[in-house]
């Protein structure tokens, strides 16, 4: 059985891309984070850094956002490719050495949706079928289980065929890893259960925790609910900050909404780990590992 990883009140980092993007970095392209692994690797490494000088205790990588399909769109090989998802391991445990020794690398895992750079990924209305789907991700996985991660964050990822295709390929590899969705109205944008896709979760024991990311914080007590009827393994959170994009406009509207008291309650219901997706910097890591450390 893979090992328990993620001890209670552990504080994950916030939103890489997002807080690159605040930083002055173009993120318009179809590799979105990943262009800047590429082309700045500095600055990735230096994001990572902020986060754990904030509090965090997990780095999660910058390989979101990257598959081999995606890198051959834009002229880049597989060979290539594989030596970019292992830089996003290393910049995130060089900053792991440097500021918290202690502390853990998550090679994030993103979704099909994710590489087609339609939003798909908060939808589920794909074009491949669990079979398409775990073909796909296959190479991507075996490449980043190979890059020396303490773990795989598999996240945002909007239906049970895409979970169900990724817990195949996870099954009997002695590996570790989160699986993380993205909900809304208490459900997978697909409609499906959250209890039933936490319930296929709980039967593989290369998951070690199971969540919620990149969704709107008031998901999150749901889900905490939905994980306590479906599972006992750990459970991560880490919500997009409250706002929503909009996007005609193309900007962020709304209001963050990760006040202290949230927190509290998610730590009270059962969350293991807390951290935040799109728009939630440093600053607010800072805040959400200052009410974690007063438990």
């Amino acid at each position: 059985m893979a090992p328990a990883l993620l001890p209670p009140h552990t504080v994950l980092d916030g939103g890489l891309g997002s807080y690159l993007e605040a930083l002055g970095h173009d993120l318009s392209g179809r590799l979105w984070s990943a262009h800047i692994l590429q082309s700045e690797p500095d600055a990735v490494a230096s994001a990572h850094r902020d986060y754990f000088a904030a509090g965090a205790q997990v780095a999660i990588t910058s390989s979101y956002q990257l598959s081999f399909d995606g890198l051959a769109a834009i002229g880049i090989g597989h060979d290539e490719g594989v030596a970019l998802l292992r830089r996003s391991v290393a910049l995130a445990a060089e900053a792991r050495d440097a500021l918290r020794p202690d502390g853990l690398v998550a090679a994030s895992v993103g979704p099909y949706g994710a590489a087609r750079a339609d939003g798909s990924e908060y939808r589920g209305d794909y074009d491949l079928d669990r079979a398409g789907l775990r073909r796909w991700h296959e190479a991507r996985l075996h490449a980043l289980l190979e890059a020396g991660a303490d773990l795989l964050a598999i996240e945002t990822i909007p239906s049970r065929d895409e979970s169900r295709a990724l817990l195949d390929l996870l099954r009997g590899t002695g590996a570790a890893a989160w699986l993380s969705f993205t909900i809304a109205d208490g459900r997978l944008p697909t409609g499906e259960s959250l209890d039933e896709a936490f319930a296929d979760a709980d039967a593989v024991d290369e998951i070690v925790a199971v969540g919620i990311n990149c969704s709107h914080p008031d998901e999150i007590d749901g889900a905490l609910a939905a994980a306590r009827r479906a599972t006992g393994k750990p459970v991560v959170v880490y919500p997009n900050s409250g706002e929503t994009w909009n996007a005609t406009t193309r900007r962020w509207e709304g209001t963050a909404a990760l006040p202290a008291a949230r927190i509290e309650r998610w730590l009270a219901s059962g969350a293991t780990a807390i951290g935040g997706c799109c728009r939630v910097g440093p600053a607010e890591i800072q805040q959400i590992a200052a009410v974690v450390a007063g438990r």
